[in-house]
This record gives structure tokens, sequence and C-alpha cells, in this order.
């Protein structure tokens, strides 16, 4: 089914949609949640709501929330401090969203995950039964990193990134990043001369723009975080839209502002999506330059006679990066061998391994099928 997003005027016509909010739109100025701000946003979101889309909020704000509960008058550093005030806040933030969304008689529930919930294959697939149904049902789920327990090793490290992957999870018709910036500029918004960027083609380089990336007292995600998340959108063929909180209305009206990420072709399957971003690689898989035109150009599988070596430790079925003769990550996908195997078919072709090792390794190193490009995106900071 076509996505009925086409452009940045189509925004009401989406039927599934995510909206993420960091916690600086959601805090006054000393880092207490803004009841004002949450009821502005519920009213945006319930016009979509009550347009016919179904809606999913990320929303950052848990730890700021725990902050004057706990007698905290900025962001806590240390990881154990986090935890608590994310488990504090939380239930503070549910509370208002609750409250907030049932002034437009909009049912919410509260989805908390880890990274580790997405890393697995059969947890991602019940993460997507779970928020499929809750759509379904008519609620809006409330989507955040559960911050009590999630760790600085395995975790999203942003809202930004959650909401890409839950827009990839739940087959969104659209991304819409709520941010405290109203755009992506070509250089950073406060130098003079600073122009906004309106729209984002496919095929765009962004080299040439200039972004900061310092966290704030109150989240942690910058600009970079954000052209990351639109670019895990846009690939999975899901359009972002980028602009303030306080935009927000203006935004699903249509008007010209903000920045607009064009998808980059079709809907990219839920396993892909999976492939790229999510699942946990257990080692590399280094090619020359001839296999790597085959498999990121011409889309064949990865055969022996392209091998250079293998690192890492896995089994035949784990999920591999393919690195190029730079170590530059060009793709991921589904190997076909172990570790244990590959080195001695490096650069030999399939005929070669029948003869020599047997019929069973007359086979690609790893299919075209099950295989997921890599697309570098190039940011000056």
């Amino acid at each position: 089914m076509p996505n009925p997003v086409t452009d940045r005027t189509k925004l009401r016509a989406a039927r599934r949609i995510v909206v993420k909010v960091g916690s600086s739109s959601l805090t006054d100025g000393h880092g207490s949640v803004s009841v004002s701000a949450i009821d502005t946003l519920t009213r945006v979101v319930s016009q979509l709501y009550h347009g016919g889309a179904q809606v999913i909020v990320v929303s950052s704000g848990a730890i700021a929330a725990g902050f004057k509960p706990l007698g905290l008058d900025r962001r806590p550093r240390d990881l154990a401090t986090q935890q608590a005030a994310a488990a504090v806040g939380q239930s503070r933030l549910m509370a208002q969203y609750s409250e907030s969304f049932w002034k437009h008689s909009i049912n919410v529930a509260q989805v908390l995950l880890t990274a580790e919930d997405l890393m697995r294959r059969t947890q991602y697939n019940n993460a997507f039964r779970s928020l499929n149904r809750l759509l379904n049902l008519g609620v809006v789920p409330v989507v955040n990193e559960n911050d009590a327990v999630a760790t600085h090793e395995i975790r999203f490290g942003d809202n930004d990134r959650l909401a890409a992957l839950a827009a990839s999870v739940v087959k969104a018709d659209a991304l819409f990043l709520l941010s405290d910036v109203d755009a992506l500029y070509d250089g950073p918004p406060t130098r003079t001369g600073a122009r906004r960027i309106a729209n984002v083609s496919a095929d765009a380089n962004l080299s040439h723009v200039t972004v900061g990336d310092a966290e704030s007292e109150i989240g942690t995600g910058g600009m970079v975080t954000k052209l990351q998340a639109a670019s895990i959108a846009t690939d999975a063929g899901i359009p972002t839209f980028l602009t303030s909180a306080e935009n927000a209305q203006a935004a699903i009206d249509g008007h010209d502002i903000g920045t607009w990420f064009e998808s980059r072709g079709q809907r990219k399957s839920a396993r892909n999506a999976w492939l790229q971003h999510m699942a946990v690689s257990r080692g590399q898989i280094m090619i020359d330059d001839g296999a790597v035109e085959a498999i990121t150009v011409r889309h064949r599988s990865l055969l022996p006679a392209g091998l250079i070596g293998v690192t890492g430790t896995f089994e035949a079925g784990d999920v591999v990066e393919v690195v190029n003769a730079k170590s530059m990550v060009v793709a991921r996908g589904l190997t076909n061998y172990s570790v244990n195997e590959l080195p001695a078919m490096v650069g030999k072709s399939t005929r070669q391994l029948r003869t020599e090792l047997g019929p069973e390794y007359d086979r690609v190193v790893m299919h075209t099928d099950d295989t997921v490009i890599v697309k570098q995106t190039t940011l000056t900071r």
C-alpha cells in the first residue's frame, strides 16, 4: 500500500505516525515537567488521532520529572542517580500524560523498552505485536527507554533513535521529531547567516552541514542524534519531519517550517530494519573492492572469492558486519558459515571449495536476501 504521506503538507494523511518529543521541550526553566507543554502536545496528537491516525508518542522526560522530588537541580551524572530519578519521574510523567490525553477522550499506555528488548529477533517481534495491538485497540502508547534499568553499555542512548526504531517496528507512515530547535540549519542556528534547510532529499549529502552535539542539563540528544534518527527512518522508507515542539500545530497544518526528510525508496521490511539497526553483530567479514561493488551496487550475494579475512566469534546464522578493505562497514547480514569455516575459503571460488572441501561448501557466504546495505552519513561537528 503506497505511503499517503508524500510531502510536508500531507502529515494529516498519515494512518500511523510516531511523534517524538524531547526532555527540553517538556520542561520549564527549572527542569520540572511543564504541564502546559504536555497539554499542548496532547492537543496536537489528539487532532491526528481523531482525524483517523494511530499515534505513538515517544517521550523523554522521566529523569527530568524526578529532579524535583529528589531535591536535584540538574541532571545527575552518575548512572545510579539517573536510574533513581527515572524510577520516580516516570510515574509522574505518565500520570500527567494520562490526565492530559483523557481531556480528549484518549486512553494511553506506558511502554518501557530497553535496547536489549529489540536486539533479539523474538523480542523485537513481541514489541511489534504489543504496540500493534495497542494501536488497533485505539490506545496511544507512550514509549520511553526504561532508564531505571538501562545501562551505559547497552542502551539506545537517546529517544531519537528509539523513535526511529519504533517507527520502523510498527511500519509508520511518518516520523515527527519535536525538539527545542525549529529546523536543521546549514550551521549552528545561533550563527549569523545560518540558513534553514527546508528539504533533505533521499540522496542528499549533508557533509557541508555543521552541527553541534553538546548535551543539555536536561536531556541527552543533540542535532547529530536527530539526523541519525532521520537516517534510520528514511532508510526504512519512512519520511521524517523535524521542527520545534512549539511549531507542532503549524507543522501538521502544512506550513513551510522545519525540515522535511524524504524517504529512501520503498518501505523496508521489519526484518531488514532489525538486521541493519538492532541485531547484535557477532563479528566482521572483510571483502575486496570487487565484492563491495557486487553486493552494494549490483545487489548480488557475497561469494567466497571476495573474502579477505574474518574476525569475531560467530556461527552460521549469526548476524555479522561486512567491511571493506578500509574497515568501513558496508553491509550487515546473516552468514552461512562460522568464523572457523571461513578462513579456509578466503579468495576461492565455490567450484574450488566444492572440490577441496565437499559439496556442502558450494553455497554463498551471505545471500542477498539476508543482506542489508549500510549507507554512510557524514556530518561536520
